[in-house]
């Protein structure tokens, strides 16, 4: 691997944050192509780190991030589609063309994120767009050793997961839920970001692909009452049936910002558990979200994150 810069995409975002940190950490350094220059402020405090500015859906941007770059970590992703951004084009054009440029620029390591049960064959289309992504990263071939990672949910500070239930519960002394029997098997972000940084490190991760979550499996309803508690609540969770759960996720999808849209709960007719332990190759042990989740819960947001970095480094 040469001595560039790694371009990571996503870099502002909740999981791209981690694992700029996490790579900075190793002395990696780091170049983020972001469209909003602004949102990737808080990664100024890492050592190394270069904000470009572009849109990975623009061609030329994408072949000037790459150029002289060591390595490229994918980590866009989107839970709500939208006119201007289908899942079509953050899944699957995206992945393709990424992994189209790192060849035609030499770049012949690819970190790819991708989601647990990606399939072309999924119940919902985020799950079957992410399944095509890992398709087009894998057709590329040639001389481009990519590794593909699949989470469950990720938990973490500023996470759009947990922190979606946090004003719920706060407000509501009964929870209508959708879902609620779902089980999942939350990830920490920063167990994902370990697991990108020792993709970087091994050669032999090259070629594969690995399903990421933690230690415990839950149902939505007990992960909804463990977000009570930890504000300090005990709430009544009322399960929806389907056709109830249908006309709630009908109506939250054409709120602004949504929380819930019919694809969501198309996803969660699924388990997002893993039928493996964490990957022994990764040298990591998952955390459990009772051990994490009560010292975060509070929040410090996105800038008490590097706050810590500064005070770990001496910053």
């Amino acid at each position: 691997m040469s001595e560039g810069p790694v371009l990571v995409l996503g870099a502002s975002g909740f999981v791209g944050r981690s694992v700029c940190a996490r790579l900075a950490s190793r002395g990696l350094p780091l170049r983020a192509l972001t469209r909003d220059p602004a949102k990737a402020r808080p990664l100024a405090v890492l050592p190394g780190l270069e904000v470009v500015a572009g849109s990975p859906h623009d061609d030329a941007a994408l072949a000037a991030a790459l150029d002289g770059a060591r390595a490229a970590v994918n980590l866009v992703g989107i839970l709500h589609e939208s006119r201007r951004e289908p899942f079509e084009k953050v899944h699957v054009d995206l992945p393709r063309r990424l992994a189209g440029a790192c060849a035609r620029a030499g770049v012949r390591r690819l970190v790819h994120m991708s989601a647990l049960h990606a399939s072309r064959d999924g119940p919902s289309r985020y799950l079957r767009t992410r399944g095509l992504g890992e398709e087009a990263v894998r057709e590329a071939g040639g001389s481009l050793r990519a590794t593909i990672l699949r989470p469950s949910v990720i938990f973490g500070r500023d996470d759009s997961f947990l922190n979606l239930f946090a004003p719920l519960v706060a407000a509501l002394p009964v929870v209508p839920l959708a879902g609620a029997a779902t089980r999942f098997q939350p990830v920490w972000v920063e167990d994902v970001a370990g697991a990108v940084a020792a993709c970087l490190d091994d050669p032999a991760t090259s070629g594969r692909a690995y399903d990421l979550c933690g230690p415990h499996v839950y149902t939505l309803a007990q992960i909804v009452r463990f977000v009570a508690a930890q504000l300090g609540h005990r709430r009544w969770i009322v399960a929806l049936p389907g056709w109830a759960a249908y006309l709630q996720a009908l109506v939250l999808e054409h709120l602004p910002g949504p929380v819930m849209t019919r694809d969501n709960l198309a996803s969660m007719r699924r388990d997002s558990v893993c039928d493996c332990p964490f990957p022994a190759a990764f040298g990591i042990a998952p955390a459990a979200m009772e051990a994490i989740v009560p010292a975060y819960m509070a929040g410090a947001g996105a800038q008490g994150r590097f706050a810590g970095y500064r005070r770990r480094t001496g910053g």
